[in-house]
């Protein structure tokens, strides 16, 4: 018999199919969530209603790190090491993307070949796109589901530092970033910002000739992680070295991982931090909302164009112009009304 293809699935399918886990209907369910066809995007949003009762229960990962840090390969010996635990391990990873077919290029799920064979993992790799933030536009969406679909640890790794990392750190509970020794006093280039936002920094490759130098970086990095003000949740940044080669490290970095999540719970930072994460989504979600609505207006869609040659023209300001696209849309909707 014929697998019903993705498209005539019904919601039941779905909803009842990531409940028990099938790990292949996770990954039609997560190719809904981002399709952009109407009819997919309204039973998206009614799978993501149905399956709300069995969220949250992940703890939620965040990892980013400099290019050549080796965050797939940490990733692959963590998630091992947690399925050998016995944990459900789901990696949401977020490749960048080609400038002309948006499509993604690297393949993450190639790079952590043992970790995607397992039955008790679920990698999903998506094209960044236009996203900001390192992340594609539904990871959010895609982590709520692996998490109905009974996945006890969510990772999701982002493109990389050099883009707003905010996004990641919004909708995770734990931000981990991946550093390489021989930081020096630049830091590698990294921004204090993203630095702040850490929860723990992990010199990776500490191994063979490189570990003096690894623990080296790890003291600069702890200097520099003391000169900043706590953080809200009362937490302090952890500094440690890591392995993936030899597995050192990586259980340390789970165990401050579970002591962040029991501090935070106890202290209820966590539950205001998922409130917050919340709120932040149903912002993104208006917004997106009022960008398809005015797509999808015909008469302000052809002002829109209009008003963007003038723009291009210099024959209207910038600000201009928004005014009155704004003041266009409001119009129409008082006439809808009418």
């Amino acid at each position: 018999m014929k697998p019903r293809p993705r498209s005539k699935r019904t919601l039941t399918e779905y909803t009842e199919g990531i409940f028990r886990g099938d790990r292949v209907l996770l990954g039609q369910a997560i190719t809904l969530i981002e399709s952009t066809l109407p009819d997919d995007q309204a039973l998206a949003a009614r799978l993501l209603s149905a399956i709300s009762p069995k969220t949250g229960g992940a703890i939620r990962l965040g990892i980013t790190g400099v290019p050549g840090v080796g965050k797939s390969t940490f990733i692959e010996v963590l998630g091992l090491y947690l399925i050998q635990q016995g944990k459900k391990v789901g990696v949401l990873t977020v490749d960048p993307s080609s400038p002309l077919t948006r499509g993604s290029i690297l393949g993450d799920k190639t790079r952590m070949e043992e970790l995607s064979k397992n039955p008790n993992s679920f990698i999903r790799p998506s094209s960044s796109g236009n996203a900001l933030g390192g992340v594609a536009h539904k990871t959010r969406e895609a982590m709520l589901l692996c998490e109905a679909a009974g996945f006890e640890v969510i990772i999701v790794e982002t493109v990389g530092v050099g883009q707003s990392e905010v996004s990641v750190k919004n909708m995770v509970d734990f931000f981990l970033l991946l550093m390489l020794a021989g930081a020096g006093d630049e830091l590698q280039g990294i921004k204090k910002g993203i630095m702040e936002m850490a929860d723990a920094v992990a010199i990776t490759k500490a191994e063979g000739d490189n570990f003096s130098r690894a623990q080296e970086a790890r003291a600069e990095y702890q200097h520099a992680l003391h000169l900043f003000p706590p953080g809200p949740s009362g937490w302090t940044p952890r500094v440690v070295t890591t392995s993936a080669l030899t597995g050192e490290g990586i259980e340390g970095i789970w165990h401050i991982v579970e002591e962040h999540h029991r501090q935070t719970k106890t202290s209820g930072f966590l539950d205001s931090l998922r409130q917050q994460q919340n709120v932040e989504w149903f912002r993104e979600y208006f917004k997106d909302a009022l960008q398809a609505d005015l797509q999808g207006h015909a008469p302000l869609k052809a002002l829109r164009k209009t008003l963007e040659r003038d723009v291009e023209a210099m024959k209207l300001s910038a600000q201009d112009a928004a005014q009155k696209l704004l003041e266009a849309y409001h119009q129409a909707i008082r006439g809808s009304k009418s």
